[in-house]
């Protein structure tokens, strides 16, 4: 059975707890019943309840004592409430911590504005050193949490609730850099997808339009910066689907590292949902959803909609 993929990080770090003792599973009110590492491994599991940057500062002394934690709370406290937390401990201090945040976008639907977290990757992507992901299906989500424990340098790795996607198709042990799941005309437009949603959608406009989709796992600044240089050889015009914010979004960060090609975004816009829901029909009311990918599409082959730039609008 396929796993969403919080499950799949919880399940994958049980199993690499078993061969290395350093690593720690800490969560912030979010373990619930049953979970698989306390279970396994129950003196290296902790749940701190509502402390989200105690959480942190925690993690941080532990990664300077050799351990491995990988912290997981919703992300909107993650990467909001505990926002002073994260800069110091895995920006200034560049310490070995994960942090696994799912609800993301609007996955927590129902939960209202206080518990949707459209900001995450703005906020995270100005901490120099950290990386990001935001992996689609399990497979993107065990070998980002692999590569995570291996690697010891710190991580922000982004999921959504209870959503179960099939990963695409990459060779080796690793996702590329940008994973081509199609590519047509060169002088055509390329989907970008980024993180569940922006990838569901991508997949679906481009069995609509026939247009070429790059997946994006990894999108902090180095590795944007070379999936750039990928992109703009094989193609010059993009749409990028991503569910967050506009402003500090993929789609600005790639607009101004190519600045000789055409990137829309199509994301969740400005607006704070005032209605409940499940996780589509919030995406919906924010206008992200099918139907602003596929007229995206149409308006950029048409050439009548503007390039992404500083400064300028991201939808």
């Amino acid at each position: 059975m396929t796993l969403s993929g919080r499950d799949a990080y919880r399940d994958e770090l049980t199993a690499l707890a078993e061969r290395d003792g350093a690593l720690l599973c800490i969560e912030a009110d979010l373990g619930g019943k049953n979970h698989p590492f306390q279970t396994a491994h129950p003196d290296r599991f902790f749940n701190v309840g509502i402390a989200e940057g105690a959480m942190v500062d925690m993690a941080a002394g532990l990664a300077v004592g050799g351990y491995k934690p990988f912290v997981s709370t919703f992300a909107p406290f993650a990467a909001l409430r505990a926002a002073e937390s994260l800069k110091l401990t895995l920006g200034y201090l560049n310490a070995g911590v994960t942090v696994v945040a799912p609800y993301a976008g609007v996955s927590g639907a129902w939960f209202g504005t206080t518990h949707h977290c459209l900001e995450d990757i703005a906020v995270l992507r100005s901490v120099p050193g950290v990386t990001i992901a935001a992996p689609y299906g399990e497979a993107e989500m065990r070998a980002v949490v692999r590569s995570a424990a291996h690697g010891g340098t710190p991580h922000y790795i982004r999921t959504g609730r209870n959503a179960v996607y099939e990963s695409l198709d990459f060779p080796g042990a690793e996702p590329p850099l940008v994973n081509w799941e199609s590519e047509g005309d060169p002088a055509d437009i390329c989907l970008v997808s980024v993180g569940e949603e922006g990838t569901r959608l991508a997949l679906e406009a481009r069995a609509a339009t026939g247009a070429s989709h790059a997946h994006l796992v990894y999108l902090d600044h180095e590795h944007l910066s070379r999936a750039a240089l990928e992109l703009a050889d094989r193609h010059g015009r993009f749409v990028v689907v991503e569910e967050h914010r506009g402003q500090g979004g993929v789609a600005e960060a790639l607009a101004l590292l190519l600045p000789r090609c055409e990137v829309v975004g199509v994301n969740a816009g400005q607006d704070w949902p005032a209605e409940g829901g499940d996780h589509h029909e919030v995406m919906a009311r924010l206008g992200f959803d099918l139907p602003a990918v596929l007229s995206a599409v149409a308006r950029l082959r048409a050439g009548h909609d503007e390039p992404v730039s500083a400064g300028a609008r991201a939808r």
